[in-house]
């Protein structure tokens, strides 16, 4: 008859497999969760808008103005198509959620305990979406303003769209100041370096760093044209001002 008996329990094998489980779960352990053109789009848009806002009242900076207007049109263009397309926490499908999870989410950042996501969180999402719809208006109504194409009150849609992008770019810092805490982790941070805390699997196996290289090329070459041709247009605007001016004084003399 023949018995078989149980091994035991290998202690160094135990504690080899008990360190693995530790640095899997280890809350310090980052990981790449942002990738690279989502990164550059987030600064290029931070950059604009503040390039924008502060230039909107002055004439001697329209042009400034109005290319980063364009520019932030193009930023969204891009981001859209890269949200269908990109790395895991890019898309739109792994951070819009619904009216419930948002609350889920803000109830469990009232009690102090937020919940972690490897990427945004849906209240972050919240303010992503708004932010995205709020510069195509302001982008478009900006151009009807700029090519004299409707009355006053574009403008005036246009000014409250802006000052809706700053109240809601302001909530969105204050959340990202108030869940960096609550989570003990620099979020801003992370949006430069693209890691977060994390688990190994939760990673993006690319961080696409060619397409946030061909993002910034194709943004800076559109400012090097508008400003090459800024010159020219300001030749055409002071023409069409002194010609305007000659057939007003020509109307009087009449």
């Amino acid at each position: 008859m023949n018995t078989k008996f149980a091994s035991p329990a290998n202690p160094l094998a135990s504690a080899t497999e008990s360190a693995t489980d530790s640095r899997t779960q280890d809350p310090a352990q980052t990981v790449r969760v942002w990738d690279a053109p989502v990164r550059v789009f987030h600064w290029l848009m931070v950059l604009c808008f503040a390039g924008a806002y502060f230039t909107a009242e002055s004439e001697v900076w329209r042009l400034v103005h109005v290319t980063l207007g364009y520019t932030m049109a193009g930023l969204v263009a891009f981001r859209l198509v890269w949200g269908l397309t990109g790395t895991r926490y890019a898309r739109f499908t792994s951070f819009v959620r619904g009216p419930r999870a948002v609350l889920a989410y803000v109830r469990s950042m009232l009690r102090g305990q937020p919940e972690h996501h490897t990427g945004h969180n849906p209240a972050g999402a919240v303010a992503i979406v708004a932010m995205l719809l709020l510069t195509a208006g302001i982008a478009a109504s900006g151009w009807v303003v700029y090519n004299d194409l409707a009355g006053e009150w574009v403008a005036e849609v246009h000014e409250v769209l802006s000052h809706g992008m700053l109240l809601v770019v302001g909530i969105h810092v204050a959340g990202v100041v108030v869940a960096s805490a609550l989570h003990g982790e620099n979020l801003a941070r992370s949006m430069v370096t693209g890691r977060k805390r994390g688990a190994p699997a939760d990673a993006i196996r690319s961080t696409w760093r060619v397409v946030a290289v061909l993002l910034l090329v194709a943004v800076l070459g559109f400012w090097a044209l508008q400003w090459n041709s800024a010159p020219a247009r300001a030749g055409a605007q002071s023409g069409a001002t002194a010609a305007d001016t000659t057939n007003k004084i020509d109307r009087d003399d009449d």
